[in-house]
């Protein structure tokens, strides 16, 4: 699949655009997608459709600006801290965005696409805080990549014409399965306190990273 962006990344490379400026248009793209055609669902379901075909392409830029990096030499903690970010402001978006479109319409839906902006949020952050006391917590049983894949999948079909509880049923798998993959995290911090007590307890002693598999 790498192979795909590389053509592209060299050229945009060679025009003198940086990564990170990738990953803003991207994440613009993204929110474009979200805001501006999913809350046209109430007067057109196709808009759920084409939103999804516009979040989807700009979704690739994800791909393209790590391709950009490697190629370019241009890897940094700003350009990794700049990517993690931006891909919350998506999720961000593309949830907060279903939110509102079903909040007056079917306030079940608009609820599980609230539990998964919430429960987005919590998967990120539980590794976070989990790798900054040195345990590595990467992994679970669904991470962003498949949530977000199942989800969009879902929205667009819906707006093919599939009834909406298609996307209603899906939006509360994947807040359940995001559940369960913050648990998983929450157990390995558990583990490797119970494994080690003494660093437990010593909250002066230096982070040891544990190497990542």
């Amino acid at each position: 699949m790498g192979a795909i962006w590389k053509a592209p990344a060299r050229g945009l490379l060679a025009l003198g655009v940086h990564p990170n400026v990738m990953t803003l248009v991207g994440t613009a793209g993204v929110m474009f997608g979200a805001l501006f055609f999913f809350p046209k669902y109430g007067d057109n379901e196709m808009a759920l459709f084409w939103g999804v075909m516009v979040i989807t392409f700009f979704v690739l830029t994800d791909m393209l600006d790590g391709t950009m990096a490697r190629l370019g030499n241009k890897s940094s903690r700003l350009g990794a801290f700049l990517d993690s970010t931006m891909d919350r402001v998506a999720d961000a978006a593309i949830f907060g965005a279903l939110v509102f479109a079903f909040m007056d319409e079917n306030r079940l839906t608009a609820t599980a696409a609230l539990v998964c902006l919430v429960v987005g949020g919590l998967v990120p952050y539980s590794r976070a805080r989990a790798e900054s006391i040195g345990v590595d917590a990467k992994g679970g049983l669904a991470e962003r990549s498949d949530r977000l894949v199942i989800g969009l999948v879902a929205t667009g079909l819906v707006g093919l014409g599939l009834p909406l509880a298609v996307l209603t049923w899906t939006l509360w798998v994947l807040a359940l399965l995001g559940t369960i993959t913050v648990v998983q995290r929450i157990f390995k911090v558990v583990s490797a306190a119970r494994r080690d007590p003494e660093w437990n307890k010593d909250l002066d002693r230096p982070v040891e990273r544990e190497p990542h598999a």
